[in-house]
């Protein structure tokens, strides 16, 4: 699984699961289903209220190009609408994001609907596949003009799993320093873990002040009400407490 790192406005490093092809593609598959039956509706309606009217050379060719018409302006909208997703990303937890952290604007996606067409329709999207295959951040041509790319949204928030941790601490005999961490989850502990890997990997003071506010967090939910002096051993004892205290 292919992964990219992505600094904030604010200077914090996250990194984020690319999108898979597959996943990439079936959410195209979806949303080009949902524009088709939304043209078939709309080409039966008009037909049937305004009957003659839409017959001729031209309302042909007007009928042959409002496809395109369409699977241009349905990108465009729903991910400005949607910050990044349409309905079949959303449908596949994926999303478009900028490679300088901030979300789309209407320019990255209007460039990148303009070459939808040529990488996804015109190419019957060969030249999409080979190009999410083959760059290093899975970008297609649209992707590659307006510095966008596509992630995972559901299994991204949580980069280690409970075995990562377990290497934190071996020690046969332990007293835990905070037994009410038993009242935290795994994924909380999953999350401490990962905020302590990205201080020690871009210790600045915008990954500083993310430690700070996971402390802060932390303290009512642990029934704390002072403030431990040194946050990152605090949050690395509470990482040790919960493996002896759950194994």
């Amino acid at each position: 699984m292919k992964s990219i790192e992505i600094t904030t406005t604010q200077n914090v490093t996250i990194e984020y699961e690319l999108a898979r092809l597959r996943e990439r593609g079936l959410a195209w598959f979806m949303d080009l289903m949902l524009l088709l039956l939304g043209y078939f509706i709309l080409m039966q309606l008009a037909r049937a209220l305004f009957g003659g009217i839409f017959s001729g050379d031209i309302s042909d060719m007007v009928w042959v190009l409002l496809p395109f018409l369409g699977y241009f302006l349905y990108n465009i909208f729903f991910e400005i609408w949607n910050i990044g997703q349409t309905p079949g990303k959303m449908a596949m937890s994926i999303k478009v994001v900028r490679l300088d952290g901030k979300d789309p604007e209407w320019s990255d996606v209007v460039l990148r609907a303009v070459l939808h067409l040529v990488d996804s329709l015109f190419s019957f999207s060969v030249i999409g596949a080979v190009l999410i295959k083959t760059t290093g951040k899975s970008q297609r041509l649209g992707d590659l003009a307006a510095n966008t790319t596509v992630i995972r949204i559901k299994s991204t928030q949580y980069q280690f799993r409970l075995d990562d941790i377990l290497g934190i601490s071996t020690l046969s005999n332990y007293q835990p320093t905070y037994p009410q961490v038993r009242d935290l989850g795994e994924r909380d502990m999953i999350f401490i873990k990962n905020v302590l890997v990205r201080l020690q990997r871009y210790p600045n003071q915008a990954h500083q002040e993310v430690v700070e506010d996971l402390v802060t967090h932390l303290m009512p939910l642990l029934r704390m009400e002072q403030r431990p002096p040194n946050r990152v051993e605090f949050l690395r004892t509470l990482l040790r407490d919960y493996i002896v205290l759950t194994r």
